[in-house]
């Protein structure tokens, strides 16, 4: 296996197992997301359905998406056209995630983090993706 395809393998099984530990976040006790909130500089967590609503299913897609990341890693030729789609839809989610930042005013911190570190992925899983099965 060539360097660049073993980098990609690690890479996404990095990616898919912190995406997947976002599953904590599904069944966490509403308390730990407050404490969480104000930890991170953000004030009480708002107590309307719809955050916790949206703190879970947004949770619960994270981890579906680290799962799908991790299944793709063990057999990089046969998914790589999944590969490919999955690092462009990943670089245009996080333009998207630091428009979407900025915009609803969250901290600096959080939005140079967000969507930069998100395109970045994007960006490595798209090229590496073309390059599976080159020699190195």
């Amino acid at each position: 296996m060539a360097r660049q395809d073993r980098f990609l393998r690690l890479l996404l099984r990095i990616i898919g197992a912190a995406a997947l530990s976002g599953f904590v976040a599904v069944v966490m006790p509403r308390s730990w997301m407050n404490a969480t909130h104000q930890w991170l500089g953000m004030g009480p967590l708002p107590t309307e359905p719809i955050v916790g609503y949206l703190a879970r299913s947004t949770s619960a897609f994270y981890a579906l998406f680290g799962g799908l990341l991790l299944v793709v890693s063990c057999d990089l030729q046969r998914y790589r056209p999944v590969l490919c789609y999955l690092g462009a839809v990943v670089i245009v989610l996080g333009v998207a995630l630091f428009a979407v930042d900025l915009l609803e005013g969250m901290p600096l911190y959080w939005s140079l983090m967000e969507g930069p570190t998100n395109t970045i992925f994007g960006v490595l899983i798209l090229v590496l993706s073309c390059r599976i099965g080159r020699a190195s």
